[in-house]
């Protein structure tokens, strides 16, 4: 098992190297100056002195090999640099919006699963019934509905309620509070964007889990099990749901890594400041080294949620740790 641990572990190291590597490489071939961008006016004169000391201040004047070394070893001791448009370390900006993504994608995830497994689960025991196709029903109405306008269903529908039942409308604080410090507060304002991105990810999720349960109900085992005589609740619970999990998983760590950056619409909605949101203010400013960062931090996410994820297969199946 230990050796299955450090293989996984030194399998993320060139993963995410190489990753850095398309990442650097991608943006410099992008057109575009964030130096221009900054000091010409509106009528299009610049000091070309100004634009020399501003490429300077970055290293852009720097031979591309020793850009690419300064970036990497900042991957490395997550020294992102400072951000080209605000002048502001990198670090602070990640420092002040990573929680409130993470906890938003943590959130959202588990909404994901506590609607998808119980969902999915019942709707492949009850294949072909009316369960089953309320629950499909359910699932193609997540897909299908966009993020935006089930968020601004939800924020129209505490308006309308709560100026109804307390007289005047209710919002959720606008600024990101620690649920360390005001979990009421926190609660408050992150509990509807999770369910909005919960609830669109678990149609997803539901379908998953419903084909690979299905898929595992058709095995040799589980009708050897049937056939002497095992009572229903145990097969699915003792032999069918474990193994159906494998694939579920996957899509699990998917799930979780996409949400960290890929709620775009989710925060706009809210009103949130979290990482898809910097992230598109980034690529707008034509901040490199902000984009470079945002995209790094997702790729480490991902290998990290991946590596979890090899554990879990390793734990559920203990074949795997021997491949």
């Amino acid at each position: 098992m230990y050796q299955y641990i450090l293989k996984r572990i030194f399998l993320m190291v060139p993963t995410v190297v190489g990753a850095g590597a398309v990442v650097f490489f991608v943006m410099r071939v992008i057109p575009g100056d964030i130096c221009l961008v900054r000091w010409v006016d509106y009528g299009m004169h610049y000091d070309q002195e100004v634009i020399d000391i501003c490429r300077n201040e970055f290293g852009l004047n720097d031979p591309l090999h020793i850009q690419f070394i300064d970036f990497m070893t900042g991957i490395l001791t997550f020294d992102f640099g400072i951000s080209m448009w605000t002048w502001q370390p990198i670090t602070e900006e990640l420092r002040v919006r990573f929680p409130l993504s993470l906890q938003l994608a943590l959130m959202a995830t588990t909404t994901s699963i506590l609607i998808a497994i119980p969902l999915g689960t019942i709707s492949a025991v009850k294949q072909d019934t009316w369960v089953d196709y309320v629950v499909r029903t359910f699932t193609n109405a997540g897909v299908a509905m966009p993020s935006f306008w089930l968020g601004i269903l939800i924020i129209l529908g505490i308006l309308i309620f709560s100026q109804a039942w307390f007289g005047e409308p209710w919002m959720p604080p606008i600024e990101y509070v620690s649920p360390f410090e005001d979990p009421a507060a926190n609660l408050s304002q992150l509990i509807c964007p999770a369910v909005v991105a919960g609830y669109r990810y678990s149609s997803v999720l539901t379908r998953m889990t419903r084909s690979a349960f299905l898929e595992v109900m058709r095995e040799d085992y589980i009708r050897t099990a049937r056939a002497k005589g095992m009572l229903r609740k145990i097969i699915i619970n003792r032999h069918a749901l474990r193994n159906a999990f494998l694939p579920v998983v996957t899509v699990i760590g998917m799930e979780l890594s996409f949400l960290m950056g890929g709620l775009v619409v989710t925060e706009q909605v809210f009103n949130l400041n979290g990482l898809g949101r910097l992230m598109v203010d980034s690529v707008l400013n034509e901040d490199y080294n902000m984009v470079q960062a945002l995209v790094m931090v997702v790729v480490m996410v991902f290998v990290c949620v991946n590596f979890v994820v090899d554990l879990v297969y390793a734990w559920l199946d203990p074949r795997i740790r021997y491949r």
